[in-house]
């Protein structure tokens, strides 16, 4: 059991130890669960997504930066930025997602996780200076809570289908990353906010060969709903407070639900402690996975201490030999 010095007022270890942690199982399906996701999944790869790229925004790190818009589901316009070799074509292709906080730069996910890499970082709807659309709260305790009553109308569901639009717009970018044209198959990295999403995207989608989610949110929401917390999630926990009725919605959107379906290698780097993602939650997400995984335990996640930089050198040393083992493998 990880333990800092905070002034939190509750226990953002929620006194479990690592095997208690292990133990975190994922909450059944909905009996319509795969084809509810599998319809969704259908109508993103139907969108005509015209992606448009700007002009060069920066050059660093073996990449040249650019912006880029793109169309997702319901016609909305998204942007963000794609990375693209500064030299020769792309032999790797990845999708990165964004936390709750959402995106306004490329930031540290530049460098990419190998070289000779291309990537979208897309801004999905409502977040991020580039995913901001009239109607969609920009902030996340209410962005989490937008469309909540349905299934069919929750943000969550359009903000997956962003990550696919995304990939597809990836694609048709670089067309040496398509899979009608023998490309590798992408990668999917995803960090809290990202990383819930990248786990309820990823089973659906034979484009992507490995994924990598770290803090992931959406993990067990029947146990996320007894948790306190300063992330979106304590947004949620309110809300069923006065709307009871949500717990009918969740199970379709809950991350560890999801990865009982999750045939794709993936990396899940899971912290201790979190203020903001409760850790049961993300172990869920690990424990849950039906295919090929990994698991990296971090002491903390969204927390600053001692280590943190020797951990996040430790991810990225992990994430880059992952993806070069699993990317290499040709489909």
């Amino acid at each position: 059991m990880a333990s800092f010095e905070h002034d939190f007022p509750f226990d953002p270890a929620y006194g479990r130890t690592l095997q208690d942690l292990l133990d975190v199982p994922a909450p059944a399906a909905p009996d319509d669960f795969d084809a509810f996701w599998q319809a969704r999944y259908e109508e993103a790869r139907k969108v005509a997504t015209e992606p448009e790229l700007g002009p060069l925004e920066e050059e660093r790190d073996g990449v040249r930066i650019h912006g880029v818009t793109f169309t997702s589901v319901g016609g909305l316009r998204l942007g963000g930025w794609v990375a693209l070799p500064a030299e020769g074509p792309a032999e790797y292709g990845f999708v990165i997602g964004h936390g709750y906080g959402g995106r306004d730069e490329p930031g540290p996910d530049v460098p990419l996780p190998l070289p000779r890499a291309a990537a979208i970082l897309p801004c999905v709807r409502g977040m991020g200076s580039r995913g901001l659309h009239p109607g969609i709260p920009d902030v996340s305790a209410a962005h989490v809570l937008h469309g909540i009553e349905s299934r069919d109308t929750y943000v969550i569901g359009d903000c997956v289908a962003d990550l696919w639009c995304a990939a597809s717009a990836l694609g048709e970018l670089v067309p040496e990353l398509a899979p009608g044209e023998g490309g590798p198959r992408l990668g999917y990295l995803g960090e809290s906010f990202g990383g819930g999403l990248g786990a309820l995207a990823l089973p659906w989608d034979d484009r992507f060969g490995a994924g990598q989610l770290t803090v992931p949110t959406f993990g067990n929401h029947p146990l996320r709903l007894t948790l306190p917390c300063i992330g979106s999630g304590e947004a949620v926990r309110e809300y069923r407070q006065g709307h009871p009725e949500v717990t009918e919605v969740l199970p379709y959107f809950d991350a560890a639900t999801a990865a009982t379906r999750l045939e794709t290698p993936t990396l899940v780097a899971a912290a201790l402690f979190d203020p903001s993602v409760p850790p049961p939650g993300q172990f869920a997400v690990h424990n849950a996975l039906a295919g090929e995984h990994e698991l990296l335990v971090l002491n903390a996640g969204h927390f600053e201490h001692e280590g943190t930089a020797a951990e996040v050198a430790g991810l990225r040393a992990a994430r880059q030999r992952f993806f070069g083992e699993r990317l290499g493998r040709r489909a």
